[in-house]
């Protein structure tokens, strides 16, 4: 399948990985948002692209959901400008759209939006994009394997069964002899909580080892695991970074995981 489409020039971007899950609510979009801050911490050229075209929550979670790009005309073509915050160059269909209002369109538009805001920005020469998938794997994620050469997949998942199972389609897809993409590892959200006041305890709330066995499973690495925090929500809520609160233990994790990205990929 990536040899049948033309792929996008994207200019001056050394490192493209998306950063996928096979369901919702495994903080798939909070890792990618943190890991793009990662990597921007270690002095490299980050972009991050929401490529959430239904229900992008990048803008929120960077807390500039009020913001508007900035747009200038060449020729019959609109250029985008990034928006940045953390050192990170954000692009996300939600700056273009009111905050409360739904998109209904079919897969085809979804990807043709996406491609829009990949070829049309003006990115100027980046290190590492990530790129935030929707959960699944539908037309955004065919689009950008098609359109884009990927360095790479991250999956993100929780330690559960369930969410393995869901895990493995996401794999599957991009294991696929058509897709072909290579899979850098998995994260592992939510592996354990420990209470604030006892913080070498670690309750397994869902379950134990689930990231490992799913790298085993597909002779992948496990990249990092990172604790259940209350402060990482609340601080996405409020477009904070896990870099702006005292649990060093989730800093750590980020930290980590950036390393193992960076040992898997080159500059």
């Amino acid at each position: 399948m990536n040899q049948l489409f033309e792929k996008l020039p994207m200019k001056g971007i050394r490192n493209i990985i998306v950063v996928a899950s096979g369901k919702g609510g495994v903080g798939k979009s909070t890792v990618a948002a943190n890991l793009a801050i990662a990597l921007s911490r270690n002095g490299l050229k980050t972009a991050l692209v929401d490529s959430d075209i239904f229900g992008p929550s990048i803008p929120r979670m960077f807390g500039i959901e009020d913001i508007k790009p900035e747009v200038s005309a060449l020729g019959d073509k609109e250029i985008f400008f990034p928006v940045e915050r953390y050192g990170v160059s954000i692009i996300s269909i939600g700056f273009f759209i009111d905050k409360d209002q739904s998109l209904i369109w079919r897969g085809p538009m979804a990807g043709k939006a996406l491609t829009q805001l990949l070829e049309d920005t003006q990115w100027g020469d980046i290190d590492y994009m990530i790129i935030d998938f929707p959960p699944g794997t539908s037309d955004i994620q065919l689009t950008t394997v098609q359109k884009l050469n990927l360095k790479g997949a991250i999956i993100v998942t929780t330690p559960q069964e369930i969410s393995l199972n869901d895990a493995r389609k996401a794999v599957s897809m991009f294991i696929n002899p058509d897709i072909n993409v290579p899979v850098l590892g998995v994260i592992e959200n939510m592996s354990w909580f420990s209470p604030e006041k006892h913080p070498d305890e670690k309750y397994y709330i869902f379950g134990k080892g689930g990231g490992l066995k799913l790298a085993k499973e597909f002779n992948t690495t496990l990249l990092g695991q990172i604790p259940l925090v209350m402060e990482v929500g609340e601080y996405a809520e409020k477009g904070l970074s896990v870099f702006s609160q005292h649990n060093k233990t989730v800093v750590e994790a980020f930290e980590q995981i950036a390393e193992q990205v960076l040992l898997r990929t080159e500059v």
